[in-house]
């Protein structure tokens, strides 16, 4: 029997907490190698693990990925969410690419000048509210259906409501006029394995303060 997966990465969110809820919601165990540290990155690149030489990576049957879209897509595939046909998957990767760009803008601002970060908010709430929660909110809609693909649960719809949680933390305001947005984000929250996930103790990070963005510029040399 393989062993849990390995995730590589430094101890916050970033690129790999997608990562940690798809394998939460799909009840899969997982451990952490955090990097700590300059030399740690170093060492894991100078042992040949990156192919790119960059986090995240995870090691998993037998493997040793890297980029988190085609890290997400195989946990997906190999855990049945990820559709049931091409069509489906099609539709899939569609809204989380959406997803992925609004996610992006959101884990850049810690980055953004001080003098460009208001602007940079103004603009992310500005995309939530007028572009990508409407049309999330138009596919639910369209369909009437519980899940955003195939009227089942997808990688797509653990992405949306992470993205979701994101968001609120920023304005919470900005779910208000979304009420479809609102009873997915229940609903895959009372699912038991993302229910134990939402818990506090569990392997899921919190929002990123001073402190961890520090250590993460001192790790990746930013």
């Amino acid at each position: 029997m393989a062993g849990k997966p390995k995730l590589y990465y430094f101890n916050g969110r970033g690129r790999m907490e997608s990562i940690r809820w798809l394998l939460a919601a799909a009840g899969v165990e997982f451990e952490e190698k955090f990097v700590e540290t300059p030399e740690d990155l170093d060492k894991l690149r100078n042992d040949g693990y990156l192919l790119f030489q960059q986090v995240p990576m995870v090691e998993i049957d037998g493997m040793k990925l890297v980029q988190t879209r085609a890290i997400l897509n195989y946990i997906a595939a190999k855990h049945n969410l990820y559709g049931k046909d091409m069509k489906e998957r099609a539709l899939i990767d569609m809204y989380s690419e959406g997803m992925a760009d609004l996610y992006e803008m959101i884990l850049l601002l810690p980055l953004c000048p001080p003098d460009q970060k208001g602007a940079k908010m103004t603009l992310i709430k500005e995309r939530t509210a007028n572009r990508y929660f409407p049309a999330f909110e138009k596919v639910l809609k369209s369909h009437g259906q519980d899940y955003l693909v195939g009227n089942r649960l997808s990688k797509a719809d653990i992405y949306l409501v992470e993205l979701l949680y994101t968001v609120e933390e920023i304005d919470p305001s900005l779910l208000a006029n979304f009420p479809l947005l609102k009873a997915l984000k229940s609903r895959i929250s009372n699912l038991p394995t993302v229910k134990k996930f939402l818990q506090p103790g569990s392997q899921r990070k919190p929002p990123l303060d001073e402190k961890a963005l520090e250590q993460a510029k001192k790790i990746f040399r930013i």
